[in-house]
Formats: C-alpha cells, sequence, structure tokens
C-alpha cells in the first residue's frame, strides 16, 4: 500500500453542488434561491425567530418563571405516622407499600409532628434536626447512605 493510492469508499464522498451553472445543472439562473426577497441577495439574513417584524413568538408568550417539577414528589412524613408501622427498619419502599408515601414518591424526610416511642432505623430516608433527635432520644438511628 502506498500513501498516494489511498482513496475513500465508493460514495462515500459527494460533490458539492455547483450552483449558476446553466439550466442543466438544475441550479442555474437563481441558484436555488427562489425569486425576489431578502433571502435571495447577497449576504440577506436575518436572527433565529425574526419574523418580518411581526412580533416574534417567543415575545407573544407570556413569561412562566420556573415551576419544580419534583417538588410535589417529596414528600413530608411525621414521626407519629412513623410510630404506627410494625417494622422497625424503614426505608422509602417500605414508606410506599405501608402507603404512608405515594407510589411515585422521588423521596422522604421526617419532620418532628407528633411523638415517637419506639426504636426506629430510617436508611436513605432524611430527618430535619428536631426529627433526628426526637428518633435517637427513642433509641433509634438515622443512616444517611
Amino acid at each position: 500500500m502506498r500513501l498516494n493510492s489511498i482513496k475513500p469508499a465508493a460514495g462515500s464522498k459527494f460533490a458539492g453542488k455547483r450552483v449558476g451553472r446553466g439550466i442543466g445543472s438544475g441550479l442555474g439562473k437563481t441558484c436555488g434561491r427562489g425569486h425576489k426577497g431578502q433571502k435571495s441577495r447577497a449576504g440577506g439574513f436575518h436572527k433565529v425567530g425574526f419574523e418580518g417584524g411581526q412580533m416574534p413568538l417567543q415575545r407573544r408568550l407570556p413569561k412562566r418563571g420556573f415551576v419544580s417539577l419534583t417538588a410535589s414528589r417529596n414528600v413530608e412524613v411525621r414521626l407519629s405516622e412513623l410510630d404506627m408501622l410494625p417494622i422497625e427498619e424503614i426505608d422509602l419502599l417500605a414508606l410506599m407499600q405501608a402507603g404512608v408515601v405515594p407510589a411515585d414518591a422521588l423521596s422522604a424526610k421526617v419532620i418532628l409532628s407528633g411523638t415517637i416511642g419506639r426504636k426506629v432505623v430510617l436508611r436513605g430516608v432524611g430527618a430535619t434536626q428536631g426529627a433526628r433527635a426526637a428518633i435517637e432520644a427513642a433509641g433509634g438511628s438515622v443512616v444517611t447512605e
């Protein structure tokens, strides 16, 4: 093999369009630009979204601000709800199976509301400072993973 004999694979390279080379080429006269108008002229261009002076779509639509799509799937759980569960090891899946949180919940956080009088171990579930203190005072623990 010689460097001067290397060629691309057959059909992998295409010749560019040669515009303005007569009627037989299919791109003669107007060269595929159509008749008249800003885009047919040399140097004729406009910004993306420009609608000829009409108020552009992105300015006609109202501003909506930011609404988090996941905020509604982050659930708060009360201490009193944990106290009613029959299990000691509590994680997100256990809370879903018990019906404490919805099945589509992404995360859960225990808040200090009510009391807890037994030992529980939280795994992969958040807890506020007050809730963590109440769980640890009852002999339980919060494991963050």
